[in-house]
């Protein structure tokens, strides 16, 4: 007999960047490929295009923004939901979260598709927060999440939480790849002041949780060590936390730091991670609930230094253990550095971060609630 087709709605702030957003389009591809129906909610983004060229569907309604005024488009969702027919929703932000839970009690109960909530972060513990764990399925993206939400929510029914690990394939980060020479030639137009230089770079989005004045810090040290190094920020500015970015820009010229490059956002991480020497992970708080460019990077066979105490230090346990140092010890920090500039071990090969292995996991979280009828929306 046939396998059931599922219409899943996903519902995300926007699609612009990040391992949420990445995430959703890999779930977005997978059901496709399977012959699913993959409809995605959001703001838009430049994101929005991918979606489509795999098969998805996108549905544009402000739902990330932090207002009450964001529930007045709880009647085109509940409207969407109920024209798509949607066995399941699933929510990935709270703000979306709190959305979907406004709309689902609304439908009628022969029609009201299941919920699944991620929880992609180690979020405030709050009332707010609290509706990132009232999923009839509450998928952890780590053990760190996992740990997070046992201990932080305590009532949460336990039996619901399912642990999903986000994964890389090996065909888009292959391990020892390295980019052409057409790639290289560009670059090394671009960026000169890389050239015959070891690179040290710190990818992601300019927000203050990153640990960019951390790597500074770093950076600084590592002139009178290791005068050859070039550090990268690599990562596109947030328009709405602009004075972030430019206290990161004042640290960097108040020290005369000429050895660290702003690449701004970049659609080639990979290539510039293959080139790197070294890959840092040094996010402040809360802790990295995950750490998808950690996993890319060692995917590919660069090492990463980064702080233990997240789903960082779980990749790294797993693929670099010499990679991991005390959270905030910027001394231990630069020890680590110093020491795996000098000698490095090579890195483990990726078996337990992989990308059809999260994907199937999801899958079968969607099948799980279809395949055993039960209330279409329990109370947290």
């Amino acid at each position: 007999m046939a396998a059931r087709r599922l219409t899943v709605v996903q519902v995300v702030p926007e699609l612009n960047s990040g391992g949420v957003e990445r995430g959703t389009l890999e779930v977005s591809g997978e059901l496709v490929a399977r012959g699913h129906r993959s409809i995605v909610v959001s703001g838009g983004g430049r994101m929005v295009d991918q979606l489509a060229r795999a098969g998805g569907e996108h549905v544009t309604l402000p739902v990330g923004k932090k207002s009450p005024t964001t529930l007045r488009w709880a009647w085109a969702l509940r409207g969407l939901l109920r024209s798509v027919q949607a066995d399941v929703v699933h929510a990935r932000s709270r703000i979306p979260a709190w959305l979907c839970r406004a709309v689902l009690p609304t439908l009628p109960a022969a029609v009201r598709p299941h919920f699944v909530t991620t929880c992609h972060g180690l979020y405030s513990v709050s009332r707010y927060s609290r509706v990132m764990v009232s999923g009839e399925r509450v998928i952890a993206i780590s053990k760190t999440v996992q740990r997070y939400i046992e201990q932080s929510y305590p009532q949460v029914d336990r039996s619901r939480l399912r642990l999903v690990y986000r994964g890389v394939s090996p065909d888009e980060f292959p391990r020892g790849y390295r980019p052409s020479a057409e790639w290289l030639m560009k670059w090394q137009l671009e960026y000169p002041q890389t050239i015959g230089r070891r690179i040290v770079m710190l990818p992601g989005r300019m927000t203050r949780y990153k640990g960019h004045h951390t790597f500074v810090e770093l950076m600084d040290r590592l002139r009178q060590h290791a005068p050859d190094v070039v550090g990268l920020i690599v990562g596109g500015e947030d328009p709405r936390r602009t004075e972030y970015a430019a206290s990161v820009r004042q640290a960097v010229a108040e020290r005369g730091l000429t050895n660290i490059l702003f690449t701004g956002h970049r659609s080639d991480i990979r290539d510039i991670m293959s080139i790197a020497t070294l890959v840092l992970s040094v996010s402040s708080q809360p802790p990295e609930a995950f750490g998808r460019t950690t996993l890319e990077a060692l995917a590919l066979g660069t090492p990463v230094v980064g702080f233990d105490d997240s789903g960082v230090g779980e990749i790294l346990a797993d693929m670099f253990p010499e990679g991991a140092v005390p959270h905030g010890d910027v001394d231990a920090l630069t020890a680590r550095t110093i020491a795996l500039l000098n000698h490095c071990p090579p890195v483990k090969p990726n078996q337990s971060f992989v990308l059809q292995q999260m994907l199937n996991q999801t899958l079968d979280v969607y099948h799980e609630l279809i395949d055993t009828p039960q209330a279409a929306l329990r109370a947290a």
